[in-house]
């Protein structure tokens, strides 16, 4: 009973909080019953399986993230649980970011009030995909906790190498968490007397310390599990690559022309940096914090110039607060706020980033829980191809054991495979993965040792041509759901 009468006091949330806590939690529900179709979603899940099965990651199964959200992934289990961890985990990141905003503003309580507000619907609602689980989410937590304890408490030694570990273990969800440091070590430069030259260099090297400790385990622990080289390429190496890799750039420019917007990207956040230091004596210590904050996460959210929803939510606590000084401040800095705000509301209009429906995802969900539409239609109404995919992996999961393995050639493979809990016999479950990491030689070799037990083509697959091949001299049919082809191994049906 001591120890609960202390959370209380140390959480010490007002009433209005924890009613909107509550409110964000209702919002989420919807989350909860939407079928396994989202493509992210379904590597994590597939990838989390595999671990399950002991499965090494990177050295068995790839993609291109850090390790963590594999690891929720296999902790969950399944989709339910997985957005259900996310779900309390953004409620705890809408209370930490309540104490930030508390601690910087601690007389502006509107100001608190509507920037919680703001955080906490921008990063529940579908319109930067709240609902999805998806890194950024996840690692938005950890980077404010470590600036709350960076601005709230002494710099020592401890502080500092929790902090830095606070920004790593984000990190270890998407590397791009990386950038905010810059935010953080802009804000100590823009307020450096040279007296204090040495103070800001020791307090830098203690925070990167820290950082470097998590991401150092981590390369300890693949190197004894001799998975060093996998995990190198596929998390860090492999990026490099995807760094504006929408972009058209023929392959004669120099690395100049190539990378000019990447450039021009860098050279605006350091101007703002600049700006920030030149008008540093007319502005709060507050406002050019946050600000500094918001140009580093602009950085880090078009680095690969691709628009998705997601990726901006690594924008939206420095964005929310400003908002908030926008909306309650009654100084020259209410004005000042427009001027960040504009570059932030610049970015996802100048990349076109794409946006989710909120309303009608809503309604679809009190449509499918009042029965004014079935199951299937309502799992329709997020890809036509959910109820064949369900099918598909019922089949499997039934035709099959755990250990058997099977072999997807579908654009949404990861999802059967999350489904039926099946895994390929190779380290790709999606398709793009095969495409940009493989080639047909590699992946029909790795089918002809392995054997798997079942082949599903699907028609809405790429064009491999050498598998068709290989599954016409290898397989028989077993079954056709839909317009897809189930393939069983001859040898399995002897």
């Amino acid at each position: 009973m001591k120890l609960w009468k202390k959370l209380i006091t140390i959480i010490d949330t007002p009433l209005w909080l924890e009613i909107f806590l509550c409110l964000l939690l209702v919002l989420r529900i919807p989350s909860f019953f939407e079928p396994y179709y989202y493509g992210d979603e379904m590597i994590y899940l597939a990838l989390g399986q595999g671990l399950r099965q002991g499965i090494p990651l990177y050295l068995g199964l790839h993609d291109n993230k850090p390790p963590l959200l594999y690891l929720t992934a296999a902790i969950s289990g399944n989709l339910f649980l997985f957005k259900v961890i996310l779900a309390f985990w953004s409620l705890a990141t809408i209370y930490v970011f309540w104490k930030l905003v508390k601690h910087l503003f601690p007389k502006q309580i509107k100001l608190q009030n509507i920037s919680t507000i703001i955080f906490g619907i921008l990063t529940t609602i579908p319109l930067f995909e709240g609902n999805t689980v998806n890194a950024e989410l996840f690692m938005i937590g950890p980077v404010i906790l470590a600036f709350l304890i960076l601005l709230s408490k002494k710099n020592n030694l401890k502080n500092l190498l929790i902090s830095g570990s606070l920004i790593s273990i984000a990190a270890l969800f998407k590397i791009p968490a990386a950038f905010d440091i810059l935010g953080i070590i802009a804000f100590w430069l823009i307020y450096l007397k040279f007296k204090d030259v040495k103070e800001f260099v020791v307090k830098s090297i203690y925070l990167f310390l820290g950082f470097i400790i998590p991401i150092g385990l981590t390369f300890v622990w693949y190197y004894f599990a001799g998975g060093f080289k996998e995990y190198l390429v596929a998390v860090f190496l492999q990026n490099f690559g995807y760094v504006s890799s929408w972009r058209p750039s023929p392959v004669e420019l120099s690395f100049i022309e190539k990378n000019s917007p990447l450039l021009i990207r860098t050279g605006v956040m350091f101007l703002g940096f600049i700006g920030l230091f030149i008008s540093r004596k007319k502005l709060s210590k507050e406002f050019v914090f946050v600000s500094a904050w918001l140009l580093a996460t602009l950085f880090a959210v078009t680095l690969s110039e691709r628009p998705y929803p997601h990726y901006f939510v690594q924008s939206l606590a420095p964005l929310s607060i400003l908002l908030g000084m926008l909306f309650s401040l009654k100084t020259v800095e209410q004005s000042l706020t427009v001027i960040p705000l504009t570059i932030a509301f610049f970015v996802p209009f100048y990349y076109k980033f794409w946006y989710y429906p909120t309303a009608s995802y809503y309604t679809r969900f009190i449509k499918f829980v009042t029965k004014q539409t079935t199951k299937q239609e309502y799992f329709k109404s997020f890809s036509p191809n959910v109820t064949l995919n369900y099918e598909i992996a019922d089949f499997l999961a039934k035709s099959s054991t755990k250990n058997d393995r099977i072999f997807v050639w579908s654009n949404d493979s990861s999802a059967i495979y999350s489904l039926s809990r099946r895994l390929p016999p190779i380290k790709y479950v999606a398709d793009y993965h095969f495409r940009d990491f493989s080639n047909p030689n590699e992946v029909i070799n790795i089918l002809t040792k392995t054997m798997p037990k079942f082949i599903v083509i699907t028609s809405s697959s790429f064009p491999f041509p050498e598998l068709n091949t290989f599954v016409n001299e290898n397989y028989y049919i077993i079954s056709e759901i839909g317009t897809s082809q189930i393939w069983l191994y001859i040898n399995q049906g002897e």
